[in-house]
């Protein structure tokens, strides 16, 4: 273990305990690079339990950060050192990096929402990355018995929960997102056991319930979802059914209590019995 990463360890060890504050002549700037460079580190102990509450309090909590830094570490996050580092590769501890660097861009994401500093072309920019590492991402575990959460699709939809709210981002965008959803059920190899679905359900809830896109848009894809059931019978077609039929009884149980849209309800009552083989017809 380096001095470095063990010296890291202790330091925010005691800025936890000490309630995020940090000591006279400490600057949360002096700890950036250190916390981007750990940020995929394997132990969970120090990515996920010291590092990613690190981003949490100072981003959301504390609003230590200035736009302009905001802005600076968002364009270090979505590089090709973080979000895209060795992205497409298969299961190995790089996933870590990636899925910790989506984390704090939904952060910075909702801080732009609670005070607009992004211009609407910076909002399309990272946009297009998340819709990138979306396509690209294929390590789709959930928990790992070495190394904790990687959870690259449920990290992922939190970014895509964020901006889709956003007023910059416009129904072609929310568009884009929906078909992006569609090809993580739809992956041909991972069924989602870690509840992805239920984050990824976030998305679309959020749309019908901020009425973000036209009900019969969503009532459209909804419905599109069952169309792997015409697909010839294979692995792939069983993972995009189990997975479509997963997240569309999440809807439905989201949704079943709002009246407003009845018309959604029977889409999604509709889709699942499509998507269900046990289902009696």
């Amino acid at each position: 273990m380096s001095d470095t990463r063990t010296k890291l360890m202790l330091d925010l060890q005691r800025i936890e305990k000490e309630k995020y504050q940090l000591r006279e002549g400490e600057q949360h700037q002096d700890f950036l690079p250190l916390l981007l460079q750990y940020i995929g580190d394997p132990q969970p102990e120090l990515r996920d339990e010291l590092i990613y509450p690190m981003f949490y309090m100072w981003i959301k909590e504390e609003n230590r950060f200035s736009d302009e830094e905001l802005r600076s570490l968002l364009t270090v996050l979505i590089d090709e050192n973080h979000l895209f580092y060795m992205i497409g590769s298969g299961e190995n501890p790089s996933v870590f990096t990636r899925t910790f660097s989506t984390l704090p861009i939904a952060l910075i994401v909702q801080r732009h929402r609670q005070n607009p500093f992004f211009n609407p072309a910076e909002i399309e920019q990272i946009m297009q990355a998340i819709l990138r590492y979306y396509k690209e991402e294929k390590d789709l575990r959930g928990y790992l018995s070495e190394g904790g959460w990687a959870h690259s699709a449920a990290h992922g939809a939190d970014v895509f929960v964020e901006l889709v709210q956003c007023e910059e981002s416009s129904d072609a965008m929310r568009r884009e997102v929906l078909i992006a959803i569609s090809g993580k059920l739809h992956n041909g190899i991972h069924i989602f056991s870690d509840e992805d679905d239920e984050r990824l359900v976030n998305i679309v809830d959020t749309m019908i319930d901020k009425e973000l896109l036209p009900h019969q848009e969503i009532a459209d894809w909804i419905s599109g979802l069952a169309q792997c059931c015409n697909w010839p019978r294979s692995r792939s077609q069983v993972v995009a059914r189990v997975n479509s039929k997963n997240f569309v009884r999440s809807l439905y149980f989201r949704r079943g209590h709002d009246s407003r849209g009845n018309e959604l309800i029977d889409v999604m009552l509709g889709t699942e019995a499509k998507l269900n083989r046990f289902s009696i017809r």
